[in-house]
């Protein structure tokens, strides 16, 4: 199914960023959302999260949760395989294409090897388990950022060790987990800009459909951090109001969050210049290998968007 979408796409809900000094490269021509055609390419599922292009298998990867697979999607097969996961969520490729996913079910951030094997990278810290590693990001030297919301533990309270929902530094080289942010409410999707200078982090906040018990509460927001040889300066550079799970950066700086109306794109200075509308509320967001596609796992649904 193929729509064609011809709204200007303001989210009212969005609106108060904050100002940020980075900017857009001169030449990177703005999507045009206006024109964006969506396409549903598999539906009917439990809940899709965590699309990752692989481009050596030519196919998408993505996580149904509560099936507890990991997915795999082909042009002109439709879904072609899958793989057993314990409730997996967030999934992305390192810099040397080897697949990161993390797995609400075992509380862990895990790595595929090439020849196939897994390698646990992460599963506590400081001697106590994380709550359930929810999505990834991967910077230029290697070095990865993953949230850490209690959403994949029954009832988000049962067999929970820390205090707080956090988000993390993950050093592969040698293991070491590193606590960068503690204050905020449901820490959720996370991305990093082109040149791993910025990060960036969803908070979903605390609302009527995620309950948040004896946890700091409050709206929910898209914030931008700067990256420090230390770790996070944890002031702000700005922030969006928008309840986002999911986003994506474009090599040239604009950023593709998930909204409950659909997709809104975010300049590197958390301006909203335009969204998407969709059939179902989208979760998590990833590019393709065509400049001007991004695919979308939204609820129980496989997407595609093409956005001139």
């Amino acid at each position: 199914m193929r729509f064609l979408l011809c709204l200007p796409g303001l989210l009212a809900a969005c609106a108060g960023a904050v100002s940020c000094a980075r900017a857009v490269r001169p030449d990177a021509l703005r999507p045009d959302c206006a024109r964006a055609e969506v396409e549903v390419l598999a539906e009917g599922l439990g809940f899709t999260e965590g699309p990752v292009w692989l481009p050596e298998e030519e196919c998408l990867l993505f996580s149904d949760i509560p099936a507890g697979r990991l997915l795999r999607w082909r042009e002109g097969e439709g879904l072609v395989d899958s793989t057993a996961s314990p409730n997996p969520n967030g999934n992305l490729l390192d810099a040397e294409g080897r697949l990161l996913t993390c797995r609400h079910g075992a509380r862990d951030v895990v790595r595929r090897e090439h020849d196939g094997s897994l390698m646990t990278l992460a599963t506590q810290f400081e001697g106590r388990r994380l709550n359930s590693p929810n999505d990834i990001a991967c910077g230029p030297d290697g070095v990865l950022w993953f949230t850490d919301p209690p959403w994949g533990l029954p009832g988000q309270t049962e067999g929970r060790e820390l205090p707080f929902n956090g988000v993390y530094r993950l050093d592969p080289a040698d293991g070491a987990v590193d606590l960068l942010l503690d204050g905020l409410c449901m820490p959720n999707g996370v991305a990093l800009s082109p040149d791993g200078a910025t990060l960036y982090v969803a908070d979903t906040g605390g609302h009527p459909s995620h309950p948040v018990e004896a946890l700091q509460e409050g709206p929910a927001k898209v914030r931008a951090y700067r990256v420090t040889d230390a770790g996070l300066d944890p002031e702000p550079l700005w922030e969006t109001a928008s309840l986002c799970d999911g986003m994506c950066v474009t090599p040239e700086g604009w950023i593709w969050t998930t909204a409950r109306e659909g997709l809104v794109l975010l300049g590197p200075d958390g301006a909203i210049l335009g969204s998407i509308p969709l059939p179902e509320a989208p979760t998590n967001v990833c590019l393709g290998p065509d400049p001007e596609v991004l695919f979308v796992t939204a609820r129980t649904r496989l997407l595609r968007v093409r956005v001139p």
